[in-house]
């Protein structure tokens, strides 16, 4: 049934299935009111003819590109990996493209992508912005185009997102270590990420004074470089710490690793709780508790507010806070 010279049309499809042109386009975008039968013969008459849809020129005719981009801190790790992936699936399912950008958590770089993906004339953007005062976010902002704030909320502005309830997130994280009869904890971040950082310890602070844990036995660092981190953990370990909150799954293993190379036995190491809980889609073979995001859920609602946006740019401004739930793999007993 293959075309023999040129592009495949919609017109060939109809002319070889007996439908309008109409019914095989809408056939092809599964639209509710084709039958599910219909679509798939027509659809199925469209593969074996090497039918692709010419993107380009229905861009042309509607204005939109059905492309949308997402600016993330690099691929290389693995939330922004498993997110990506996640968002893809979803834009697919809309019938848009996605054209990944890493900014890897620099300004300059930052507003770079913004300029790659405005070139582009993308749909909208999904952004993960790396500071408060991202010139990013003011270009974004200037230029009328759709963008979703991903896994960040800031303060004050009028901007669309989407993030979990970082700050249930770290009181669940605390409540889970003291319930397993931890009364010295500390919470470690690599680098303060925007919004997230504070939240998670406001919520890891407050359920550790809910349950009468005194204020000096509640610890929280920063370091600057990994070898910083372990100077800080000898000194909380000998003041008796015993748990560990880290700010990410990614940082939780990269601790455990810093405490095994530097030979600290397994008796004096903290137990620990993680967050973002990667184990969900990637398989590491050190299990750790941890704080589940639902991810999934936030590609979805990502997805959805962007659409809306696109479609109906007067909208009010849309913050959605999504649940979190906590995952015991016995880290921390």
């Amino acid at each position: 049934m293959a075309k023999d010279t040129g592009r495949v049309t919609l017109q060939d499809i109809a002319k070889a299935t007996g439908f309008t042109v109409n019914t095989v386009s809408r056939a092809l975008k599964n639209k509710d009111d084709i039958s599910r039968e219909t679509c798939q013969r027509i659809q199925q008459v469209a593969r074996e003819m090497g039918y692709v849809r010419n993107y380009i020129a229905s861009s042309l005719r509607s204005g939109r590109t059905k492309t949308i981009a997402m600016i993330a801190g690099s691929m290389m790790n693995p939330f922004y990996a498993i997110l990506g992936d996640l968002i893809q699936q979803e834009a697919v399912r809309l019938g848009y493209s996605l054209v990944i950008l890493c900014s890897r958590d620099d300004p300059d770089t930052e507003v770079q992508m913004v300029e790659m993906a405005l070139s582009r004339q993308v749909d909208g953007v999904l952004i993960t912005p790396c500071s408060f005062d991202s010139p990013a976010l003011g270009l974004l902002r200037s230029s009328g185009i759709p963008f979703v704030l991903l896994s960040r909320y800031l303060e004050g502005s009028e901007d669309d997102c989407v993030y979990c309830d970082d700050e249930q997130g770290g009181y669940l994280a605390a409540r889970h270590l003291i319930e397993k009869g931890h009364r010295n904890l500390g919470m470690v971040s690599f680098r303060h990420v925007v919004f997230s950082s504070r939240k998670r310890f406001d919520g890891f602070q407050r359920a550790c004074l809910e349950a009468g844990v005194p204020a000096r036995d509640i610890h929280y660092t920063e370091p600057e470089k990994d070898e910083d981190l372990l100077p800080t953990l000898r000194s909380w370990i000998g003041g008796g710490m015993t748990a560990l909150f880290a700010f990410c799954d990614v940082e939780a293993w990269s601790m455990i690793t810093q405490m095994e190379n530097a030979g600290l036995p397994e008796s004096a190491r903290p137990q620990i709780v993680g967050f973002d809980n990667i184990l969900r889609y990637v398989n590491f073979p050190k299990p750790i508790c941890s704080i589940d995001p639902h991810l999934r859920e936030e590609a979805r609602t990502a997805i959805d507010l962007l659409r809306r946006r696109i479609h109906q740019p007067d909208l009010p401004p849309q913050q959605v806070v999504l649940p979190v739930t906590l995952v015991c793999r016995g880290s921390c007993e």
